[in-house]
């Protein structure tokens, strides 16, 4: 498959009493894949010292909603959590499940662009396939 790849930095979104969620989802008939990750979730100005529950709702493979709670926020305690690029396939929804927020979720979105629809095996390769980075020899010094 010979596609090309472009990174957008999402501009975020914030979660708060009034806004208690926010979908990311991608045009229907768009055919390029598209992966949603899910960089840091934080507290903002304005935030009590209670709990804040961040939850990704999303779709099971018997297209049931289910909801995963990803971040539990406490001002006094963990006001940021790094979740390290967490990978999602859009639609999904972020919902502020507990507490008033507010919460800045950020991330990035990666467009997989198809550009022909025929498949090559040479072309492709998984993350498994990719070889792994063996340790530099050690030089024996004259002794």
């Amino acid at each position: 498959v010979s596609s090309s790849a472009s990174h957008l930095l999402l501009p975020g979104c914030e979660l708060t009493s009034s806004t208690k969620s926010y979908t990311f989802k991608v045009d229907e008939e768009d055919d390029s894949d598209h992966i949603l990750a899910l960089s840091v979730v934080c507290l903002t100005d304005g935030a009590k010292d209670e709990c804040n529950v961040v939850e990704v709702v999303g779709r099971n493979h018997e297209n049931q909603e289910i909801a995963v709670p990803v971040a539990n926020l406490k001002l006094s305690c963990q006001p940021l959590l790094s979740l390290d690029n967490f990978q999602l396939q859009p639609p999904v929804t972020f919902r502020l499940a507990a507490g008033s927020g507010p919460v800045h979720l950020a991330g990035w979105h990666q467009i997989l662009h198809r550009e022909d629809d025929s498949f090559e095996e040479e072309d492709y390769m998984s993350e498994d396939e990719i070889a792994p980075v063996m340790p530099a020899k050690k030089q024996r010094g004259k002794q």
